[in-house]
């Protein structure tokens, strides 16, 4: 096979053994690195691999950066979960906006500044409260690439946030749900 450059595939499941493959494969003509056998297999094709469905996508409305101001409504879109039945808790928090113009999320009367990434991971949940957003979804959406899943940095951003809904004394919380992503609920 001349004129064939060779693909040399490294497989490597955490983002610090990429990189090291990376840095051992760097004098290699042409390399993948990917997370598991299986998406080596789908990449090449191989017969009788298993098409593995697609993660659960959960669509939500798209905000427009001609809306400076994305609010949080009464109505949820898809399912919310309640914890302490008529008591409310879980319910999709009102009058928490995010004014994509400065940056800031608002709570009522108060503001609290956001970074690019915070300012993003709230436009997708106070623009769909209650939604369930994938890990998927999200790293598309405000990172712009494929979740390979540690995630500790949307945990990062997470933690920020929670910290300035607190800040703010907001009645919104951003919940976690195992294993699939995160939502905006009300505390």
């Amino acid at each position: 096979m001349r004129g064939v450059a060779p693909l040399v595939i490294g497989i490597a499941s955490s983002p610090a053994e990429r990189r090291q493959l990376a840095r051992l494969l760097g004098g290699t003509e042409a390399f993948l690195i990917v997370s598991s056998v299986d998406q080596a297999r789908t990449f090449l094709g191989v017969p009788g691999t298993p098409v593995l469905p697609p993660a659960p996508v959960v669509t939500a409305p798209r905000v427009v950066a001609a809306e400076p101001v994305v609010t949080a409504g009464p109505v949820a879109v898809g399912p919310v979960v309640t914890a302490g039945a008529g008591h409310g808790i879980g319910a999709p928090p009102t009058d928490l906006s995010v004014d994509s113009d400065r940056r800031v999320l608002r709570w009522l009367d108060r503001e609290v500044e956001l970074t690019r990434l915070e300012h993003d991971f709230l436009r997708c949940l106070v623009g769909a409260p209650g939604q369930v957003w994938t890990y998927e979804r999200l790293h598309l959406e405000v990172w712009g690439n494929v979740h390979l899943g540690r995630g500790s940095d949307m945990h990062s951003v997470v933690r920020r946030v929670r910290r300035k809904l607190a800040r703010l004394g907001a009645s919104a919380s951003i919940h976690a749900v195992r294993g699939v992503g995160f939502r905006l609920a009300s505390i």
